[in-house]
């Protein structure tokens, strides 16, 4: 495309669109009579679906053993840590008096919705009073908060 950009002289690039495969035209096309699907039966009609199947042996997904099973009743927990109820604290999102809860965290962003939970484990440190409501805590968390002199209600 020598010259200026006009409407009469816009095309694509060579070999952006290549041609139809055309099925069943003939033997000289290459893909006449049986156009391409190989000979007569269930894989030359529409809809095959024999992914697995191993001629009426039963198949190997369903020789091999189940393994595990789904507790339908685990609960999603957030874990909640010191650092992080330091760093609420720094940022001014925890009162002097507040109580560090579910509803709080999602609230500031902290957990999402749908996590029915807060689990509080004792990583980090804490040297200020704080009220905690969480669903558990570990036994190390709660040594910690009774010596900062905080306060623990499990949920």
């Amino acid at each position: 495309m020598a010259g200026e950009l006009k409407l009469n002289n816009i095309r694509d690039n060579n070999g952006a669109r290549g041609k139809i495969k055309l099925l069943g035209r003939g033997i000289g096309s290459g893909l006449g009579k049986t156009s391409g699907r190989g000979g007569k039966g269930q894989t030359a009609r529409s809809g095959v679906s024999i992914n697995g199947f191993e001629g009426g042996q039963t198949p190997l997904h369903r020789r091999l053993p189940k393994r595990g099973f789904v507790n339908i009743h685990r609960q999603e927990l957030y874990e909640l840590d010191f650092f992080k109820i330091t760093r609420l604290k720094k940022k001014g999102l925890i009162a002097d008096d507040g109580v560090v809860d579910r509803d709080l965290l999602i609230r500031i962003g902290y957990m999402p919705s749908y996590i029915t939970g807060v689990s509080l484990i004792g990583n980090g440190k804490i040297d200020f009073t704080v009220k905690v409501a969480v669903t558990r805590a570990s036994g190390k968390a709660k040594e910690m908060l009774a010596a900062a002199g905080g306060t623990l209600t499990i949920e």
